[in-house]
């Protein structure tokens, strides 16, 4: 998406806004006219982030929320505070994740890749869900990974990944989880006005991975080097920016999405059951079980 598009009066929430591609995404929208939240771990690159962004975009309509989405009271602290301000939400861009080299747990024991890069995302928006019905043309975008095509499918048997860590293998697998839920998602909220879609940005310089040390940083973009096409965060985030913003796509859902253009992930991204019992799973886990019975959620 080349021209700078008009999202003046949008309400939007993009996490792991701080650096990389969400704070290209963040300042490409806010240079669009929207108002922003922007939510990160660190309490610094969030204050730094809030007032370079209003500075380049001379949008002050502009805050950054400090939230560590692995820990599920943190993200429903977020949802609590955005409803108390907001009163719809027009677009959720679901970016933060990360990559971690050996098994962390979060505060309520899960393994700390599937815990912020899935179920970070499904739990916003759920929690979300609401607001964005009442959003003008309301979209998800939720950024994932051709990383994914190295998981042949979720290892229900184990999510937690308590038996032989791999941070590849956990990594690809919840970029997998991302894509199951995103479909799933679309399927559920067909003829209720809200869309979701998967944005693949690519290999993407950034600070992602650098968690992990300086070694396994310089691995990681060695790897992408290899691979071909590394680019930076700006180029990074395009796609995000097509999906959350181009009129072309207005209304289109459950799509993948890489180099602007829609395409196919792997086979067993659209395995129907997995998503739907990813999905029974992911309820369990973020204890949103009790509501879906009661019809309160898709």
């Amino acid at each position: 998406m080349r021209a700078r598009p008009d999202m003046t009066g949008r309400i939007c929430l993009v996490t792991g806004a701080s650096s990389g591609i969400g704070r290209a995404t963040a300042l490409a929208l806010a240079r669009a006219g929207a108002t922003l939240i922007g939510v990160g771990r660190d309490r610094v690159r969030c204050e730094k982030s809030a007032e370079a962004i209003k500075r380049e975009s001379g949008n002050y309509q502009v805050e950054f929320w400090q939230a560590d989405l692995s820990i599920q009271e943190e993200v429903r602290a977020v949802a609590r505070r955005f409803q108390a301000v907001y009163p719809r939400l027009d677009l959720l861009v679901n970016n933060a994740g990360g990559r971690f080299a050996r098994r962390l747990t979060t505060p309520e024991g899960l393994e700390m890749t599937f815990a912020l890069n899935h179920l970070g995302y499904f739990l916003l928006t759920l929690l979300l869900l609401e607001r964005l019905r009442l959003g003008e043309r309301p979209r998800v975008v939720n950024v994932v990974s051709a990383a994914h095509r190295g998981c042949p499918g979720i290892d229900f048997d184990d999510l937690n990944l308590e038996r032989g860590y791999d941070g590849r293998r956990a990594y690809a697998q919840s970029k997998l989880a991302n894509l199951l839920f995103t479909y799933e998602l679309a399927r559920r909220l067909e003829g209720s006005g809200i869309t979701a879609n998967a944005a693949a940005p690519g290999n993407v310089l950034t600070r992602f991975s650098m968690n992990n040390g300086l070694g396994s940083w310089l691995s990681h973009v060695a790897g992408s080097l290899k691979s071909g096409g590394l680019v930076g965060p700006r180029r990074g985030a395009r796609t995000v920016l097509h999906l959350a913003c181009a009129g072309e796509v207005a209304g289109r859902s459950g799509g993948y999405w890489a180099a602007e253009r829609e395409g196919s992930s792997s086979p067993a991204s659209y395995d129907l059951a997995a998503a739907e019992r990813l999905w029974r799973a992911s309820l369990e886990l973020t204890g949103l079980a009790g509501q879906a019975r009661e019809g309160r959620l898709p």
